[in-house]
């Protein structure tokens, strides 16, 4: 049977939010055909066993080793019979038939060739970031003397994001959210797939800036719109940012020049000293957010031999952070 869409979903220790997020798949999605493929990633929590006991219909490929993000959506892909493929986060709910919208979507703008919707918090209220547009020289400059910061929704100094816009219309978009990412079968093959390099965090950028060098132009729609809690399987968050700047420097590296990578690494690194030395500053009010804080940016700078990569010079202004933040 010749199948319209190939869902994926990568599950690592997420059991009752995977559940719930394929209850919500097959429950608002019909008039298509579909198939649904889990692909988990070594989980301890007993999802493999709840997923075949409660989602037979489900194909499920059950790891005994964590391939990331990027590695387990391909190993889902090589299995899809689907024309088209859409990635799912387990931490979603669908709303509304939200997938075969997404797809009517996709048939009427095929030139994309890639596609998203609108994601909400577990609230309903918007989530900006199901959508937003390509790091430059100029956003990592910014994000990293502060300015994206101050001026929050700036089109000049916050330029990744797309401003006030509620994701409330139809447009092209330059980067498309991995948690709800629509792509043609053709297009996925044609670019073979995520760079598995990249564990988890930026695959969905780096593949949406080598798509968009094909002529593809990816496009979101608010007709088709998910729940995305986020965060589910990466609890500790100073790990979680450790990941996300290391996936930057990976992005850097691959789609810069040298000097460029160079600068947008300063910048990261700048980004991350101030944050680590203003948060233990005050930290030191005892205020609880305040402490949590404090321990992200500090395990964030305190590992960033991991994430920059390489050996780490010791400059002056590395020696100066790193006392402030002991202190």
């Amino acid at each position: 049977m010749k199948l319209n869409l190939s869902i994926l979903i990568v599950s690592f220790n997420t059991r009752d939010l995977t559940l719930a997020c394929l209850k919500s798949v097959y429950a608002q999605t019909s008039g298509i055909k579909f198939e649904v493929i889990v692909v988990d990633n070594a989980s301890n929590d007993g999802s493999v066993e709840a997923i075949a006991e409660k989602f037979p219909q489900v194909k499920l490929i059950a790891k005994t080793h964590n391939f990331g993000f990027a590695a387990a959506n391909n190993i889902a892909a090589a299995e899809a019979r689907g024309d088209y493929l859409l990635l799912l986060n387990p931490d979603t709910v669908v709303l509304d038939g939200a997938i075969q919208k997404l797809l009517r979507f996709a048939w009427k703008n095929k030139p994309a060739g890639i596609w998203g919707g609108r994601t909400l918090f577990g609230d309903k209220t918007l989530n900006r970031n199901s959508c937003w547009r390509r790091p430059t020289l100029w956003s990592t400059l910014c994000r990293g003397v502060g300015l994206s910061s101050i001026f929050r929704n700036s089109r000049l100094f916050d330029s990744e994001t797309y401003g006030p816009w509620e994701r409330d219309t139809e447009r092209e978009v330059d980067i498309v959210t991995g948690c709800f990412f629509m792509i043609s079968l053709a297009l996925w093959q044609e670019l073979q797939g995520f760079d598995p390099a990249f564990f988890m965090y930026a695959e969905e950028v780096d593949l949406c800036l080598r798509a968009r060098k094909l002529g593809h132009h990816p496009m979101v729609t608010p007709l088709a719109t998910i729940i995305h809690y986020g965060g589910a399987s990466e609890r500790a968050r100073g790990d979680k940012l450790v990941k996300q700047f290391r996936a930057k420097i990976q992005l850097f590296d691959r789609h810069w020049s040298k000097p460029a990578a160079m600068f947008a690494a300063a910048m990261m690194w700048l980004w991350v000293a101030t944050r680590a030395a203003g948060w233990s500053i005050l930290a030191r009010r005892e205020n609880q957010n305040h402490q949590q804080a404090r321990l992200a940016w500090t395990t964030a700078w305190n590992r960033r031999e991991e994430w920059l990569g390489g050996d780490h010079s010791r400059s002056s202004a590395d020696l100066s952070v790193a006392k402030l933040v002991e202190s």
